[in-house]
């Protein structure tokens, strides 16, 4: 199996996938919805995209769990991705194994490794887009909702899964304790490989072998935990003020307080839940050799 046979499972999931999204967020019956208003024929439809959603959604799985063993023949080499690193670790003025930090930012796809320099500094590594997520903006609820998460998460090297069915994943730690104090339920929400998810943020391959590849070089330099955090969108003024009347935008001011933290002191901010809110501490860079 070649890799141009792979790029033909994907692009065959594709569409599966996008179909799946617009039908299931009602978008799709809009259209035909207004040709009549009885109350059975309502019902109908509903029944009708429930079957034809979770067929689309089936196809794509299947389709991603028939090429996730294709890739396999060809397998992580940690090593490899450590030596193409290097020149720009060394660019950034970065050791091996320093410590990380992550944001993602779901309106623009990307997801952003930053890292502590020699002089103990957090730069930005490399910005990496984000293949495929599913949803839309704001946070997810429940499971089944076919949302991807938002807010502040922490990630241990037990949540690091070098046998994932897609390629290679970690576990954002979804629900986290805001999450569960909000009621909100769903698990196995990853960032992994594959370029296909449902729920979870997906990257391609080579991509996350380098955000893995960081992680655990991290990991096994000392670091315990770091942390996730993910944001609709970058939290300026202007767009604060564009998203203004969205029903989320009392938790998206929570999570701008995370946001200015970081961008204002070049720190990451220690993370605690009271009540049911987020708060934002200060938190004291530690004196090693990063």
């Amino acid at each position: 199996m070649t890799n141009a046979d792979i790029e033909q499972g994907r692009i065959l999931a594709y569409p599966c996938l996008s179909l799946y999204r617009r039908f299931y967020s009602l978008e799709f019956v809009s259209y035909y919805r207004d040709f009549s208003t009885d109350t059975m024929a309502h019902k109908i439809h509903r029944f009708l995209k429930v079957i034809f959603a979770t067929i689309l959604l089936s196809g794509a799985l299947g389709l991603g769990f028939a090429w996730s063993e294709i890739i396999k023949l060809t397998p992580y080499d940690p090593l490899a991705v450590k030596l193409k690193l290097e020149p720009k670790l060394t660019g950034h003025f970065i050791a091996d194994g320093a410590p990380i930090f992550i944001r993602i930012f779901k309106e623009t796809a990307e997801l952003e490794v930053w890292m502590k320099n020699v002089l103990g500094q957090w730069v930005l590594f490399k910005n990496y887009p984000i293949c495929y997520f599913s949803g839309k903006l704001g946070p997810k609820l429940k499971e089944g909702d076919l949302q991807s998460p938002e807010g502040f998460y922490t990630v241990s090297k037990k949540q690091m899964n070098p046998n994932s069915n897609y390629h290679l994943s970690f576990n954002l730690g979804f629900p986290n304790k805001f999450d569960r104090v909000n009621g909100r339920t769903g698990s196995y929400l990853m960032v992994h490989g594959n370029c296909i998810s449902v729920g979870c943020y997906a990257m391609t391959d080579g991509k996350v072998e380098e955000i893995y590849t960081l992680a655990n070089e991290s990991f096994n330099e000392g670091q315990e935990t770091f942390q996730v955090h993910v944001f609709p969108f970058r939290m300026s003024d202007e767009n604060m003020l564009f998203y203004g009347k969205s029903k989320w935008i009392g938790f998206w001011k929570n999570l701008k307080q995370g946001y200015d933290y970081f961008e204002q002191h070049n720190e990451v901010p220690k993370i605690t839940v009271s009540g049911k809110q987020y708060e934002i501490e200060a938190n004291l860079p530690s004196l090693d050799r990063f």
